[in-house]
């Protein structure tokens, strides 16, 4: 039998209502850059919404360079100390696969191992160590991607070399366009159920009442709410992650026949390099729905899972009907 294996992944994105566009502001002052590294799909409006609310924020807004490579060509052709402060990088992430960003335009999407191995072919070229000014700081507004921290030091050896510019990151989801604010943090919660099989509302919200003990919340009506009500409410996003697999057999005869759902498990349970895929994702294999096709002598498997992403706003600790602001420098985003 001969293996053909690849993945197929939703990156999770949170984003609201678009803002206004503004001219920008002429200012003596360093003006920062932004890199909207993505387009949207779809009804999606998050990268339009993050280019919006950093416009109205007097930023130079870049979008032809999209891919790690392209974004350090772009500042070795473009970059004025004189000019240029700080650099803002939108990119969607989440918690299992990394950015959606890719290291080039023709590349897979980047993870510590992806980026590890185009920094040692020398397909992604690190800035000279003094071509950033000093006080710049490098901040990506990516879903979870604080939490990545070899990841994190990846990107740094990618932007900065050997020099000591800080990059950083929040663990937190960054939210564009919301629907009070333009732009906030927010803490999240994960449940999970086999796509097309909801168990219901009352059963997703044990479970997460289950995983959470220590969160006081109606999980019920919170996963009936789609978007943010009132400041600071809580509201529940969703999104798939699909699983695709392609195996090759030398003999038609030779391909398993799956009775049910739990033989399919089995099988793949059995291939370590199957199951370490999906232990990777920490999600239990039993969350997705797993689907067979067979043709010629190939067997194709599919998996996919919902993802329900509770979002909690993060307020104010003296003033919890206002959102906190994003600083980038204080303990809601990582620094390396």
């Amino acid at each position: 039998m001969k293996k053909i294996c690849f993945l197929l992944f939703w990156c999770c994105s949170v984003s609201a209502f678009a803002g206004t566009e503004t001219a920008l502001k002429t200012n003596k002052q360093p003006q920062p850059l932004v890199f909207i590294a993505g387009f949207d799909e779809g009804d999606n409006t998050y990268y339009a919404n993050a280019k919006n609310y950093f416009i109205n924020q007097y930023c130079q807004v870049v979008e032809e360079a999209q891919s790690l490579a392209e974004i350090l060509d772009w500042l070795r052709l473009h970059y004025d100390a004189n000019v240029y402060g700080d650099i803002h990088i939108v990119s969607h992430s989440n918690p299992w696969r990394g950015l959606s960003m890719k290291t080039n335009p023709e590349s897979d999407r980047i993870t510590a191992a992806t980026l590890e191995d185009a920094l040692h072919m020398k397909e992604v070229m690190p800035l000279a160590v003094n071509f950033l000014r000093k006080d710049t700081k490098i901040i990506f507004h990516s879903c979870g991607l604080g939490a990545n921290k070899k990841l994190l030091q990846s990107l740094k050896k990618a932007f900065t070399k050997d020099a000591q510019i800080p990059l950083y990151a929040s663990e937190f989801f960054n939210v564009f366009g919301g629907k009070y604010t333009g732009h906030y943090l927010a803490k999240t919660y994960y449940g999970y159920y086999p796509t097309a099989h909801s168990p219901g509302p009352r059963a997703l919200a044990m479970e997460f009442q289950k995983k959470y003990p220590n969160v006081k919340a109606d999980w019920e009506t919170i996963l009936k709410i789609r978007a943010e009500q009132l400041p600071g409410e809580m509201y529940t996003y969703r999104f798939n992650i699909p699983v695709e697999w392609e195996f090759e057999f030398e003999a038609k005869e030779d391909i398993p026949n799956f009775n049910n759902t739990q033989e399919i498990i089995d099988w793949i349970s059995e291939d370590e390099t199957l199951l370490s895929t999906i232990t990777a994702f920490n999600i239990p294999i039993e969350k997705f729905r797993w689907l067979t096709k067979v043709r010629g002598n190939t067997l194709y498997i599919k998996g996919k899972t919902t993802v329900l992403c509770v979002m909690q706003p993060i307020m104010k600790t003296d003033a919890k009907h206002e959102y906190s602001p994003v600083i980038i420098n204080g303990i809601s985003y990582t620094k390396v």
